[in-house]
């Protein structure tokens, strides 16, 4: 059993990916692979003090969510693991034992209360999030109640899921080094804890969701993102708008972060949008 409180965020220089979509496979020779994908080259990630990745198990068996949830803490530069019903996510963290979990409550073999206590039973302080169709006061309390930590209704915004989770991780015995926080493109610094972003040292002020379109693209950095990326990562998985509403938000960015300077944000006809160092 490995203890939760061996975490920290360290720094960690990665080298440039060509392909945002290569995986990379974390294991040791008796243990089952996570997965994980490099973050950009810009992105500072939360890691294990041993200086290994977040090891998430993503429990959900509805396949495009889990898939998507995964996905998502992959950009993070976590390892995930997945497991479809409780039998499965229990077998799979007694043999690999993550650093967090994502459990959705309604599973088809058992309840996830009845996961969480049997997760709790063999590793006590595992922090743990859970995810809910139901809304109710009597479902969450009962959620936090049998030991969750946090939770998520359906449907929910993937950032806020990131946000949470990182919460999670510092609440139970992981702490924030002094630029841990911080994406770095360029000139252009955004700082994930205080929201503060700045160009140039000169500061910019943005609405929260210009931040989230602003965060999403400074993490994907030298990346071309599509516009349904941006909405499936900054609105909820399930958002059924209309593509002009990124448009919207970026051409909000471009007046804020670019006007008057050499600009970052570049529009591939046909793709989507490019954020890059000024001039390169």
């Amino acid at each position: 059993m490995q203890p939760t409180h061996n975490l920290a965020i360290v720094p960690a220089q990665l080298a440039p990916t060509s392909d945002r979509h290569n995986l990379a496979v974390t294991a040791s020779q008796d243990e089952e692979p996570y997965v994980t994908e490099a973050p950009s080259p810009e992105r500072v990630v939360m890691r294990r003090a041993d200086g290994k990745p977040i090891r998430a198990l993503v429990v959900d068996d509805e396949p495009v969510l889990a898939e998507m949830v995964s996905m998502t803490l992959r950009y993070e530069g976590w390892a995930v693991a997945t497991a479809g019903d409780g039998a499965s996510a229990i077998k799979q963290a007694r043999e690999n034992p993550p650093d967090v979990v994502v459990l959705d409550i309604m599973l088809p073999d058992m309840s996830g209360l009845q996961v969480l206590e049997r997760l709790r039973d063999h590793q006590p302080g595992l922090p743990l999030l859970l995810l809910t169709a139901k809304d109710s006061v009597e479902d969450r309390i009962a959620g936090l109640s049998a030991g969750g930590d946090d939770y998520v209704t359906k449907p929910f915004s993937l950032e806020e899921l990131v946000l949470r989770l990182r919460a999670l991780l510092r609440r139970t015995g992981v702490t924030v080094g002094n630029d841990s926080s911080k994406i770095v493109v360029g000139d252009l610094m955004l700082d994930e804890d205080s929201h503060e972003v700045t160009r140039g040292g000169d500061p910019i002020n943005l609405t929260a969701t210009e931040f989230e379109v602003l965060r999403f693209m400074m993490r994907n950095a030298r990346h071309v993102v599509s516009k349904t990326q941006i909405l499936d990562r900054v609105w909820d998985y399930d958002f059924g708008g209309r593509s002009n509403i990124v448009e919207l938000y970026v051409s909000y960015l471009r007046k804020k972060i670019d006007s008057g300077r050499e600009p970052m944000i570049h529009t591939l006809r046909g793709s989507g949008y490019i954020l890059k160092p000024a001039g390169r």
